[in-house]
């Protein structure tokens, strides 16, 4: 229990953090890392059902940090990379952690990248392995030590 308390705590810190600076990352690159990196959450145990998707999606739109973006253009972003998931998962995999690599160089928004996809990953009250994992690889696609997060 101790653990999901923790995690609760920096969670709502981490969107705290994000809200003060979410009009400096209106930028394409960072919402295609956010979309990236919620579409692998989703698909993080090697699938994605319908469910999961839709509540995903529904947690993307209500995330203060992403409001400074078109819902629309989120929605279909995410909704891509669900789809490259599906279709072909280490293939998609790839192309996810490839855009979320893009951001290397800002380590600011890679930073707000990453606290997103725990935020997306503990929602439904567990952070399980396989999204820890997703984590963890886009922690090493943008050069951040997982351990920053305590993964």
């Amino acid at each position: 229990m101790a653990f999901w308390d923790s995690l609760k705590l920096k969670t709502r810190e981490m969107n705290t953090q994000l809200a003060t600076k979410a009009g400096q990352f209106k930028n394409k690159e960072f919402a295609n890392g956010t979309m990236a990196i919620c579409a692998l959450i989703a698909a993080a145990d090697g699938s994605i059902d319908a469910q999961e998707r839709q509540k995903t999606a529904g947690l993307i739109m209500s995330n203060d940090v992403l409001k400074v973006f078109p819902p629309d253009e989120l929605r279909q972003k995410f909704d891509w990379y669900c789809s490259k998931l599906e279709s072909d998962f280490d293939f998609g995999k790839v192309e996810a952690i490839a855009t979320i690599g893009k951001l290397r160089s800002k380590p600011d928004q890679a930073r707000a990248v990453i606290q997103i996809g725990i935020i997306i990953g503990g929602a439904d009250g567990t952070f399980d392995e396989h999204e820890r994992a997703a984590v963890k690889q886009a922690c090493h696609a943008v050069g951040i030590d997982p351990a920053e997060f305590d993964l």
